[in-house]
C-alpha cells in the first residue's frame, strides 16, 4: 500500500510541477522546477523513495531510450554520424582523463581511480534531460538531432568508463585491453541484441496478425514489451542494456516502414507512448530532487576528509568540475568541427564556418540527468579488503550537483546564445513534404481508378460512383497541380492554407461545442456525442498537426 501511496503522490507532484512552470513568471524548464518540487517534498515530509539504480534502470530507462531511439530523424543521425560518434566517444574519454585529474588535483585524498570514476559517471549526456530541456528551450534542429543522438550513444562508453575506474578502486588493478574488450563486448552485443530482439518480434508479430488478424491493444502492449525484453536480455548478457534499448527503437522505426499496422493501432500506441515519456521523464526529476537534501547533509558531514572545514568548499569543487566540463567540451567540439571542415575542404565540398555561439551553445546543451544519479548511486559501499569506497558520499553529492548546475546553466544561457543563430542549411523540408504529397496523391487517384474499374457496378450506379470519384479526386488533383507553384504564388497558396486552417479550426471547435450541448440537454446519445467528439478531435489533431 506504501508503495502505491508513493507512486500516486509522484504523478501528483508531475502534474503539480506543469502548473508551476506555466504559471512562472520567467521562463523556467519543467525539470527544474519538478527537481526543486522534489526536493520540496523530502525536506518538508523527511521522507524520500529509497532509489535503488537496478530498478530505476530497468523501470525508466528502457522505454524512454527506446522511444527516443524510434523518433529521432535517421536521416540527421546517419547525416551527422561522425560528430556524434566524435562527441559520444572521443568526448567521453577526453572528459574522463581531464575531469578525473583535475578532480584528484582538488582533493587529493580522493584517489586517482575513484575520480576517474566520478568523471566517467558525469561524462555522458542525458537524451532525457536533453528532451526536456528543448521543450523551453527552441534548440535548432539540426544541433537536436547531434545532441540526441550523442546523449542515445555515450552512455555506454560512459558507464563502461565506470565500471573499471570502480573496479580498479575495488580491486587496485586496471587492464586497458580488458577495458577496451570489455567495451566493445558491451557496445557491439547491445546494439546486436536490440536489433535482433525487435527485428523477430515484429516479423512473429506480423506473421500471427496476418493470420488471425490484428488487435489494436495487443500492438500497443507489444511496442511496450520490446524495450524491456531487450534491455534484460543486453544485461544477461553483460552487455549495454542501455545501447540494446536505443537500437531496438531505431530498428522499431525500420520496421514500422512497412505500413502494416493499422491507422487505429497508429494513433493509439503514439498517445500510449507520449504519456509514459511525459510521465517517465517528470518522475525521474522528481526523484532526482527528493535525493539532493539528504545527499547533501551526508557530503556537508565529510568535506572535512578534503582537508576543509567550511562546507563551503563543496560549492567551489562543483562550480570548478562544471566549468571545466563546459570548456573541455568546447575545445572538443570546436577541434572536431576543425578537422571535419578540413576533411570536407580536402574532398572539395562546399563548408561554411560554424560561428563560435553556435560552438558555445552546443557546449552548455551537453546537461546532464538521470543516468548520471543512478549510475552513481551503483558504486559500492566497500572495497575489496573490506573498508570502505573512498569519498563514496562526496562523489555522490559532486555529480548530484553537476546535474542541478548543467541544468540550470543550459536553461540560462541557451536561449540568448541560440537568439538568431544561423545553422548550416538542411534540405527543406516543405519541398520533401509538397513532392510526397503530390507522389502520393498520384498513386491515389490510380488506386481509386482501378478499384472502379475492378467493381461490378450495376447501370443505375454508374454515375453515383462516377460522382464519387471525381469528387475524391478533384482534391488530390489540386494537391498536385499545387505541387508546381513558385515564387509570389506559392507563397500565396501558404497564406491562403493558413487562412483556411484557421477557419476549419473555428469550425470544429463550434462543432464539439454543439455536440456537447445537445449532449448535456439529451437530444444526443452519449455514444453519438462520442463518435462526433471523437471525429472532430481527430480533424483537429491533423490541422494542427498533433
Amino acid at each position: 500500500m506504501e508503495s502505491v501511496t508513493i507512486s500516486l503522490f509522484l504523478l501528483l507532484a508531475v502534474v503539480v510541477s506543469g502548473w508551476l512552470s506555466r504559471l512562472s513568471p520567467v521562463s523556467v524548464p519543467t525539470p527544474l522546477v519538478q527537481i526543486a518540487l522534489g526536493a520540496v517534498i523530502a525536506l518538508t515530509t523527511g521522507a524520500a523513495v529509497d532509489l535503488k539504480p537496478d530498478v530505476f534502470f530497468l523501470l525508466f530507462l528502457p522505454p524512454l531510450l527506446f522511444y527516443d531511439g524510434w523518433k529521432i530523424p535517421k536521416e540527421g543521425l546517419f547525416r551527422d554520424k561522425g560528430t556524434i560518434l566524435q562527441l559520444a566517444l572521443g568526448l567521453v574519454v577526453f572528459t574522463v582523463l581531464g575531469i578525473g585529474l583535475l578532480i584528484h588535483w582538488m582533493i587529493p585524498v580522493m584517489p586517482l581511480a575513484a575520480a576517474f570514476a566520478l568523471a566517467a559517471i558525469i561524462s555522458p549526456t542525458d537524451p532525457i534531460a536533453v528532451s526536456a530541456i528543448a521543450t523551453k528551450v527552441p534548440i535548432p534542429k539540426r544541433l537536436m538531432h547531434i545532441l540526441e543522438g550523442e546523449a542515445l550513444l555515450n552512455d555506454a562508453s560512459g558507464l563502461v568508463c565506470m565500471r573499471f575506474a570502480v573496479a580498479a578502486v575495488v580491486t587496485g588493478s586496471f587492464s586497458l585491453v580488458d577495458a577496451f574488450g570489455a567495451f566493445l563486448w558491451m557496445a557491439i552485443g547491445g546494439i546486436a541484441i536490440g536489433v535482433g530482439v525487435t527485428w523477430v518480434i515484429t516479423r512473429v508479430k506480423g506473421m500471427i496478425f496476418r493470420r488471425i488478424g490484428e488487435e489494436a491493444g495487443s500492438q500497443v502492449l507489444i511496442s511496450l514489451l520490446i524495450p524491456f525484453g531487450a534491455y534484460l536480455l543486453a544485461e544477461e548478457f553483460h552487455c549495454s542494456g542501455i545501447l540494446a534499448a536505443v537500437a531496438g527503437g531505431i530498428t522499431m522505426s525500420y520496421a514500422e516502414q512497412s505500413g502494416q499496422a493499422l491507422a487505429e493501432t497508429r494513433v493509439r500506441r503514439n498517445a500510449v507512448w507520449d504519456m509514459i515519456q511525459f510521465t517517465a521523464n517528470g518522475i525521474i526529476f522528481v526523484l532526482l530532487g527528493e535525493q539532493l537534501p539528504s545527499i547533501a547533509f551526508r557530503a556537508a558531514s565529510v568535506v572535512q576528509l578534503t582537508g576543509h572545514t567550511d562546507p563551503l568548499w563543496l560549492i567551489v569543487y562543483v562550480a570548478a568540475i562544471s566549468l571545466a566540463l563546459v570548456t573541455l567540451r568546447f575545445a572538443w567540439v570546436w577541434v572536431a568541427l576543425r578537422f571535419t571542415l578540413f576533411r570536407a575542404a580536402r574532398k572539395g565540398l562546399p563548408v561554411q564556418k560554424p560561428s563560435l555561439r553556435l560552438i558555445a551553445a552546443t557546449s552548455l546543451a551537453g546537461v546532464r540527468g538521470a543516468i548520471t544519479l543512478a549510475g552513481v548511486l551503483t558504486i559500492p559501499f566497500v572495497v575489496g579488503d573490506g573498508s570502505a569506497f573512498p569519498a563514496r558520499t562526496l562523489i555522490i553529492f559532486l555529480a548530484a550537483a553537476v546535474i542541478v548546475v548543467s541544468l540550470v546553466l543550459a536553461s540560462v544561457c541557451l536561449p540568448f546564445l541560440l537568439k538568431g543563430l544561423q545553422l548550416p542549411p538542411e534540405p527543406k523540408a516543405l519541398a520533401e513534404e509538397d513532392a510526397a504529397r503530390a507522389v502520393a496523391a498520384e498513386a491515389a487517384i490510380e488506386a481509386i481508378e482501378q478499384l472502379q474499374n475492378a467493381m461490378k457496378i450495376g447501370k443505375k450506379d454508374t454515375e453515383l460512383y462516377a460522382e464519387a470519384s471525381a469528387r475524391i479526386m478533384e482534391l488530390y488533383r489540386r494537391r498536385i497541380d499545387n505541387q508546381g507553384l513558385h515564387g509570389e504564388a506559392a507563397t500565396h497558396l501558404r497564406r491562403l492554407e493558413k487562412i483556411e486552417r484557421e477557419l476549419r479550426l473555428a469550425g470544429l471547435r463550434a462543432e464539439r461545442e454543439v455536440f456537447y450541448e445537445l449532449s448535456r440537454s439529451r437530444e444526443l446519445s452519449d455514444e453519438t456525442a462520442r463518435k462526433l467528439v471523437r471525429e472532430a478531435d481527430l480533424m483537429e489533431a491533423r490541422l494542427t498537426g498533433s
